[in-house]
């Protein structure tokens, strides 16, 4: 499908949802609901991300007047989600605040020069695999472990910079946050997953 069919096919959705046609609704919610889905666990658990997007699908229905057309469809239902997402943590105090003046970590500082970049780059084995590191069930639990430790800013900025392979205007609009400081949140996060996996090559332990 060529890129002038897909967007007559997503006005003509954008139509019947905004003119309340319910085929076009179920329609939608069949094609989107997967990402949103991805996107919310990207901050809650299973459950509550199940009905933070059925909750959105409500939200929706009165949004979709509002839609301007100056995102894709998928992204602006993605931020909506994620905006939902992080209400539903604001609430349950669970949220870390986004501070970009925030100084790097003690253990990360002395390892990088004024301009950001390393002074002292992690040690990598090269002779371990991409592969042979990611089917390491040790180190894919300690991922995890970092991952979930990680400030929820830095956190999704990551997985949705990954998940939406490295599109970052569209990371830009779910998170609501400027080109330049959706750099800053993903080098930051890196530079966390980075040394841990140099601890646990170096040292065997997460």
């Amino acid at each position: 499908m060529d890129t002038a069919t897909h967007q007559s096919d997503e006005d003509i959705l954008i139509h019947g949802l905004k003119s309340g046609n319910q085929s076009a609704f179920h329609k939608a919610v069949r094609l989107y609901t997967p990402g949103m889905l991805a996107v919310a666990r990207f901050y809650l658990d299973h459950s509550a991300a199940e009905e933070t997007v059925q909750d959105c699908w409500v939200t929706v229905i009165d949004a979709i007047q509002k839609f301007e057309g100056r995102s894709g469809l998928k992204t602006w239902l993605h931020r909506i989600v994620a905006n939902r997402a992080k209400n539903h943590l604001r609430k349950a105090k669970r949220e870390v605040s986004a501070d970009f003046s925030e100084t790097l970590d003690p253990e990360l500082a002395d390892r990088f020069a004024p301009n950001g970049r390393w002074a002292t780059p992690p040690s990598l084995k090269t002779n371990e695999s991409a592969q042979a590191l990611l089917e390491n069930g040790a180190l894919s639990d300690c991922l995890d472990k970092h991952l979930a430790s990680l400030p929820e800013t830095q956190r999704s900025a990551l997985l949705l910079y990954e998940a939406h392979q490295h599109k970052s205007d569209d990371v830009c609009n779910i998170l609501d946050v400027s080109a330049s400081n959706l750099r800053v949140l993903v080098h930051r996060a890196r530079q966390k997953i980075f040394l841990m996996v140099e601890t646990f090559q170096e040292t065997g332990e997460c």
